[in-house]
């Protein structure tokens, strides 16, 4: 007989392990939980229960406590062993003292004795999930509050900020996937932080990870979780940060990073909103808004196969590019005077304004590094000022012009071009940029010593970036 194909589970529906010997009291029990909306896994043995537990995450297990192989105490013991955060009730027709306390002194959260109310299960179940939700979202809230911002809120008075202020405003309101672009330092998470938190999601959590900051191994791993025996490793099964966002929104920075085998995992995301964790063979209801960001060039990227073409525009939906600081330049003095007043409060210093000569140089600096660059260098300046304003003897060497800028100058910038060819009468230039792409990748190469990583922290460049142009240029 042909098996029915296994229903994703509902999206964001908590997830409870029932396990009982007696069929009719397991089976009225799975009838009765579904119908509050929970997903429910009914099994009649403590090892089968044990066996779950270890290769599927759960978020609140019901058990017998008398059973015929395991019992529920060695149950209990197993599961708190595995999340220690898990939502445990106890139930036995053979009440006793001893019992009770074993359980409890485990970490079980009530203990019922049949027959019982199953209005009073339906209440302190629905109680003790939404602590539990509660306790969660508490905790990426935490992290959250704890990360390091390149600015407090999103400033701006110009009008390239005001035009990005009101395409938040207008995107914030849809559920449509959003790409924020921009150059490194210009602030594209605070630009997706405020499209969630001015939509409807907005009490839901949202959960940022940079797709080039994680190893590719355990991206998979990191986004949509794992089973037990998964890899090497994974002693026991684990949620994903699809599921940790569910009902919120998703931020996926340096989306150029993500290599093609997980562009095609994610792919399915945007289009079917379900995927399945590693190892797993269940398929779990995605409801999650996706906001990704990149300071590459996606559609150039596209075209040069190292990106897919079908993922890009499932992305860009909508998109928000964010302006660099030296298209702003009228918002530098907002900027300097609110990271003035943070650090110094920060670091309880009485510097309380920034000299006239200071403030010239600030807004003539070029800000390469855009307003991650800016925010640096007033917190430098607040901590090496002795008097009640910033003097330009505290600002960095390269916004007093003592240094020469660091890399090529940005796109738009203007400025002279020491050490380039003369246009004259024309060249290929895109044949010159690979001559010189090859050319210090290889000096980088010989100067690591072969070693990649090394390589590409000297280029500035990421790793899988050195490793696409080390095969195209065949460097190895």
């Amino acid at each position: 007989m042909k098996q029915p194909l296994p229903q994703p589970e509902a999206p964001g529906a908590a997830r409870i392990l029932v396990v009982d010997d007696e069929p009719s009291m397991r089976e009225m029990l799975r009838i009765v939980l579904r119908r509050d909306g929970y997903a429910v896994v009914a099994v009649a043995s403590g090892k089968e229960a044990i066996e779950r537990l270890q290769a599927e995450p759960f978020d609140l297990l019901l058990s017998d406590i008398r059973m015929p192989d395991t019992s529920g105490v060695e149950v209990l013991r197993a599961a708190k062993r595995i999340d220690a955060n898990l939502v445990a009730f106890m139930m036995t027709a053979f009440a006793s003292t001893e019992s009770a306390v074993e359980a409890m002194r485990l970490g079980a959260s009530d203990y019922f004795t049949k027959p019982f109310s199953m209005d009073e299960l339906r209440l302190k179940v629905r109680q003790h999930l939404e602590a539990r939700r509660l306790r969660e979202e508490n905790l990426l809230l935490k992290r959250a509050l704890n990360s390091r911002y390149e600015f407090s809120n999103i400033l701006g008075r110009s009008d390239p900020m005001q035009h990005v202020f009101a395409t938040i405003r207008t995107v914030a309101g849809t559920s449509s996937t959003v790409l924020v672009t921009g150059e490194s330092g210009t602030g594209k998470e605070l630009v997706a932080r405020a499209v969630h938190f001015n939509s409807l999601r907005c009490d839901r959590p949202f959960v940022a990870v940079n797709c080039g900051a994680v190893p590719e191994p355990l991206l998979e791993s990191e986004l949509f979780g794992h089973v037990r025996g998964a890899f090497t490793g994974a002693h026991a099964a684990k949620k994903g940060l699809l599921e940790a966002a569910g009902g919120g929104t998703i931020f996926l920075d340096e989306i150029g990073e993500m290599p093609p085998s997980m562009q095609v995992k994610l792919l399915r995301v945007l289009q079917d909103h379900r995927f399945r964790r590693l190892g797993g063979t269940d398929e779990v209801q995605a409801d999650v808004r996706v906001i990704a960001a990149s300071n590459q060039d996606l559609t150039r990227m596209v075209a040069e196969g190292r990106f897919r073409e079908d993922l890009y525009y499932r992305l860009n939906v909508l998109s928000i590019p964010v302006p660099p600081l030296r298209d702003r330049r009228e918002d530098i003095p907002l900027l300097a005077e609110h990271f003035l007043q943070q650090f110094a409060s920060e670091m309880g210093k009485r510097v309380r304004t920034i000299a006239a000569d200071a403030m010239r140089l600030l807004e003539a600096h070029t800000w390469r590094g855009n307003v991650r660059e800016l925010q640096n260098a007033i917190e430098r300046a607040v901590a090496l000022e002795q008097t009640e304003a910033i003097l330009p003897e505290s600002l960095p060497d390269e916004v007093r012009g003592l240094a020469g800028p660091k890399g090529p100058a940005p796109r738009g910038a203007h400025g002279p071009a020491e050490g380039f060819p003369d246009l004259g009468e024309g060249f290929d230039l895109e044949a010159r940029g690979e001559e010189f792409y090859r050319h210090y990748i290889a000096l980088a190469l010989a100067r690591a010593g072969g070693v990649q990583v090394k390589a590409a922290e000297l280029l500035g460049m990421s790793f899988r970036s050195l490793r696409y142009y080390v095969k195209k240029y065949d460097l190895r």
